[in-house]
């Protein structure tokens, strides 16, 4: 029997269970190609699923993304763009590159203190002679004006298309409150805990990665494993100061 071998499948997704609302997960790399047998495409399996949830009210798309395939990224957002849901994009601690574009097709974007989006224009490999690479800078000139559509869109008159472009050639990467200042999402909520999803390769390919973004993430604690911790010190403490007490304070 002949089955699928699922390969780097970026996303997932879920109905909840009275099938109002349905939540998409975009984590990691988005990648051309979810099936190494048939090559379906990533988009393609994506809109399957995303049909498989059915009629619902509002989707809600999480993303922690370095970005990725600009074409596959492009044909997810219009999807998105195009569904009747009500879509709330949340940046659970980064959106770069063309996934900063896939969050542009919400009606509102939600981004954590903590998490960051990056824009920059689009860039690819290429090959050939000089008419290759002259199509090649073209379709870059056109996919990066797709780009700073999708972001205008957004940004109303909080951000000037000139002031836009400059941040694309710079590769900028901005804090939440700085995408809300530029209108680029619509709600800063507080911190999370989540590490941002970004490779080696990522931090090689991309020019002024955050210093925080490359430092190993610290350990976090979260106030109820504190407060189990100091529930355990304090019950061996009361239970040291008792045997101390029955032996007469004897220490080995």
């Amino acid at each position: 029997m002949n089955q699928k071998k699922q390969q780097n499948k970026f996303f997932k997704m879920k109905a909840s269970a009275d099938g109002k609302s349905g939540d998409v997960f975009l984590y990691g790399e988005i990648t051309k190609y979810a099936w190494a047998e048939d090559g379906e495409h990533s988009a393609q399996t994506f809109k399957n699923e995303l049909d498989a949830l059915g009629e619902v009210e509002q989707i809600n798309l999480y993303v922690n993304s370095p970005g990725g395939s600009v074409f596959e990224g492009i044909t997810i957002g219009n999807m998105l763009k195009r569904h009747n849901a009500r879509v709330v994009a949340n940046v659970d601690a980064l959106a770069a590159s063309i996934a900063s574009v896939i969050i542009m097709a919400a009606d509102e974007i939600r981004m954590p203190s903590n998490s960051m989006l990056m824009i920059h224009n689009p860039w690819t490999f290429a090959i050939g002679n000089a008419a290759d690479l002259r199509k090649q800078a073209d379709d870059l000139d056109r996919i990066g004006e797709s780009a700073v559509q999708s972001y205008l869109s957004k940004t109303g008159d909080k951000l000037e298309e000139g002031k836009l472009k400059e941040m694309l050639d710079a590769e900028t990467w901005l804090s939440a409150d700085e995408a809300f200042e530029y209108g680029l999402c619509d709600v800063v909520e507080e911190s999370n805990n989540m590490a941002a999803s970004i490779s080696d390769e990522y931090m090689q390919r991309y020019k002024n990665v955050p210093k925080q973004l490359k430092e190993k993430p610290k350990q976090v604690i979260s106030a109820e494993e504190m407060a189990t911790r100091q529930k355990i010190a304090d019950e061996a403490k009361a239970s040291s100061e008792i045997t101390n007490h029955i032996l007469g304070g004897i220490y080995s």
